[in-house]
């Protein structure tokens, strides 16, 4: 293949792993919620095979699929943005990252407070709408940070952007990334800058940064460089693996703009990959458990795609998957569910078949650097031959 798009739905989980309980989730399916919204319309997806996935009964099957499709397990153990994006990379998590349920410890926040110079507020799990709300005046008026975590490997900062600078805040963000290494590593640290007041409410702004733990080994990004070939990262592919791996990459503003980002790169000529990750689903939908806008946010990808595919080439492959869950209809927590996650493969060169249950994200690892001829040691198994006309 000349160019492979892996697009990743952020959070599109299709059902519960047989370890979900362990992971305090109970009966979650991202898809299935979606699928009682009226505002579900997935022609594309549904013509794709999506229906035909292994334990898909929420949706129509498919008599005669577009594409080759599959469920994927993850063999890491966690839920998080992170290590699914690594798993998805070809590098499989054994262990947990660190979370804190009862927040962090002082000698992280000591540290944190003497390297910005600011102090600290709330050091709790927190929904981030709601942090804001709770914490917002009281940011502006101490001049402190909402440092917040979630069931999730993050360390999230939360500062008024028209009271802290975003340079200080990123800076800040940064600092914390340095100090949380060994074994405080969190997957992540998310810069989260908002607006408002408290008069009329404070909103979070599309300015969010992440700064992620590096890759304990090299990815399947790093492959395709090292090959020589076009790595290109759109969204927060960039940041998710700390820079490593890509040629080139571009932020995302919105769901809307990656589509037109991911369009715009389809427009070029370029050889490797187009890593893409529309976070939107997480963040705005799945996070706030908004069924509606979760489903209305799938129809709007959907459309999308159908005028997607027919300016691809011969020799272009477009895979579409998941990192996690985030079931929007799950009201015991607000956090990722620990959800199998779905693969459609579709182009001119693809044969439709069913892959059944694959083991590992790393499937993906294994397949792209496979089609793209570049060597990669990944513990994933390459479906490469099985998909191909």
């Amino acid at each position: 293949m000349k160019r492979i798009f892996l697009i990743v739905l952020d959070s599109f989980g299709i059902g519960a792993m047989p370890d979900s309980e362990s992971f305090g989730d109970v009966g979650v399916n991202t898809l299935a919620a979606c699928a009682t919204s009226s505002k579900l319309h997935i022609p594309n997806m549904i013509a794709a095979g999506l229906g035909n996935i292994d334990g898909v009964s929420c949706l129509p099957k498919c008599d005669a699929p577009a594409g080759a499709f599959a469920r994927l397990r993850e063999a890491s153990m966690g839920k998080d943005t992170t290590i699914g994006h690594w798993e998805i990379a070809g590098v499989i998590s054994p262990e947990p990252l660190p979370t804190y349920p009862n927040g962090f410890p002082q000698e992280v926040l000591d540290a944190f407070t003497e390297a910005t110079g600011r102090g600290v507020l709330c050091n709790l799990p927190y929904s981030g709408t709601d942090v804001i709300r709770d914490y917002g005046q009281a940011q502006i008026d101490t001049g402190k940070w909402i440092v917040y975590t979630s069931a999730d490997s993050v360390f999230q900062v939360a500062a008024h952007e028209e009271h802290i600078p975003l340079e200080e805040l990123y800076d800040a963000c940064h600092k914390a990334r340095n100090i949380l290494r060994g074994k405080h590593g969190v997957g992540r640290v998310i810069a989260r800058p908002y607006v408002g007041n408290s008069a009329d409410g404070f909103k979070r702004t599309s300015n969010r940064h992440d700064y992620s733990l590096e890759p304990p080994k090299p990815t399947m990004l790093d492959a395709i460089k090292a090959a020589g070939l076009d790595s290109i990262a759109v969204g927060k592919i960039h940041d998710i693996f700390a820079g490593y791996g890509d040629t080139e990459f571009v932020y995302n503003k919105s769901n809307a703009n990656g589509m037109e980002h991911t369009t715009n790169y389809a427009a070029k000529d370029f050889k490797g990959l187009c890593f893409v990750n529309l976070v939107d689903f997480d963040m705005v939908y799945g996070h706030r458990r908004d069924i509606d806008g979760y489903a209305n946010a799938l129809s709007e990808f959907d459309a999308w795609l159908g005028n997607f595919l027919p300016t691809l080439g011969e020799d272009d492959l477009v895979m579409i998957t998941a990192d996690h869950g985030c079931d929007p209809a799950y009201t015991a927590t607000t956090d990722h569910t620990r959800e199998y996650v779905p693969l459609l493969i579709l182009g001119k060169a693809v044969k439709p078949v069913n892959l059944g249950t694959r083991k590992s994200f790393a499937d993906i690892a294994a397949t792209v650097t496979g089609l793209l001829g570049v060597d990669y040691d990944t513990p994933g198994e390459s479906f490469a031959e099985e998909i191909l006309k």
